[in-house]
C-alpha cells in the first residue's frame, strides 16, 4: 500500500527517497574504497566501519529500489517470491548491523580501558571473527524466520499495509493461529537485538567509569570524541527496534513499523556517515599528533 495514494505526494517521496538512497550509495561506496585503499586506515575500527557500509548499502537496496519504483506505479504489486527474497535480505541484513555495532562497541572497550594493549587484543584474527560471527547469526537467524513466516496461510489476503515485506506486517495477513511465530519472532529479537544491546550498554558502562578517571580536558575531549558518534547511532539504532519488536503486538501499529522500515533504510546509512566522518578527524589528529612527536 505504500505511505499514501496521493499521486503528488508520491512523486515527491520519490524525489526524496531517490536522492537519499543516491547519496548512501555515493558515501558508503567512497567509504569503502578509502578504507579499502589507504594503508594507514587498516585498524579495527575501519575494519568494522567497512563491514558497516557493506552493509548499509546492502539493506538499503534490499527495499529501497522497488519502495521508488511503487511511488510510481497506481498499483502496487510484488511477486510471492521476491516478497520472500527481500525479507530474508532485510533481515539478515539489520541483525548483521545490531552486531556489527555490538562490536565496534567491544572495540572502543578496548581503546578506551586498555589502549596499550589494544593493537595485541584487537588482532586481525579477532576483528575477522567478529565480522564472520556477525554475518553469520545475521544470515542463520533470517533464514529461520522468512521461512517460518513466508510458510504461513494467507487465505487470499493479500493486501500489504506496509512499505515493503516486513515480518510483522506479513504475519498480519495470516488466517491461521500465530502465536509460535510470535514467539519465534520475540526469540529472535533476543538473540540478534537485546543480547547486543546489553553487550553494548556493558561496554560503555566500563567506558563511562574509563573515563571519568581521566583528569587532563584533553584525555577526556579525545575519549568523549572516541565513542560519542557510535553511541549516538546505537542508542538510536537499538532504541527503535525494541520500542517496535519487543513490545506487546496489540500496541505495534502499521504506521509506526513503515517509519521503523524507513528510519533503517535511509536514516541510519546517514548516520553511520557520522561516524566516519568523526572517526576520520579522529586519526588525522592522532596522525598530526604523531608528526609532531
Amino acid at each position: 500500500m505504500g505511505l499514501s495514494s496521493d499521486r503528488q505526494t508520491q512523486a515527491g517521496h520519490f524525489v526524496l527517497f531517490g536522492a537519499a538512497y543516491l547519496l548512501i550509495l555515493l558515501v558508503n561506496g567512497l567509504i569503502l574504497l578509502l578504507i579499502w585503499l589507504d594503508v594507514r586506515l587498516h585498524l579495527p575500527m575501519y575494519f568494522f566501519l567497512y563491514n558497516l557500509s557493506l552493509v548499509d548499502i546492502c539493506y538499503t537496496s534490499s527495499g529501497v529500489p522497488q519502495m521508488l519504483v511503487h511511488f510510481l506505479m497506481e498499483k502496487k504489486t510484488i511477486s510471492f517470491a521476491r516478497c520472500g527474497t527481500q525479507l530474508f535480505f532485510s533481515l539478515a541484513l539489520r541483525g548483521t548491523e545490531f552486531l556489527l555495532l555490538a562490536a565496534m562497541a567491544y572495540d572502543r572497550y578496548v581503546a578506551v580501558c586498555d589502549p596499550l594493549c589494544y593493537i595485541a587484543v584487537m588482532s586481525p584474527r579477532l576483528c575477522m571473527a567478529l565480522a564472520a560471527v556477525s554475518w553469520l547469526v545475521g544470515l542463520a537467524n533470517s533464514a529461520m524466520v522468512t521461512a517460518l513466516t513466508m510458510y504461513l496461510p494467507t487465505c487470499g489476503h493479500n493486501v500489504l499495509n506496509h512499505v515493503a515485506c516486513e515480518t510483522l506486517a506479513l504475519v498480519r495477513l495470516a488466517c491461521v493461529d500465530i502465536t509460535f511465530n510470535q514467539v519465534v519472532i520475540v526469540a529472535s529479537s533476543v538473540v540478534v537485538l537485546l543480547v547486543p544491546c546489553c553487550l553494548v550498554l556493558l561496554c560503555y558502562t566500563y567506558i563511562v567509569v574509563a573515563v571519568l578517571r581521566i583528569r587532563s580536558t584533553q584525555g577526556l575531549r579525545k575519549a568523549f570524541g572516541t565513542c560519542a558518534s557510535h553511541l549516538t547511532v546505537v542508542s538510536i539504532s537499538y532504541g527503535m527496534a525494541l520500542f517496535t519488536y519487543m513490545q506487546p503486538r496489540s500496541m505495534a501499529s502499521a504506521e509506526q513499523e513503515k517509519m521503523v522500515v524507513l528510519f533503517y533504510a535511509v536514516v541510519t546509512p546517514m548516520l553511520n556517515h557520522l561516524q566516519s566522518a568523526e572517526q576520520g578527524c579522529e586519526g588525522s589528529s592522532e596522525s598530526s599528533s604523531d608528526e609532531e612527536l
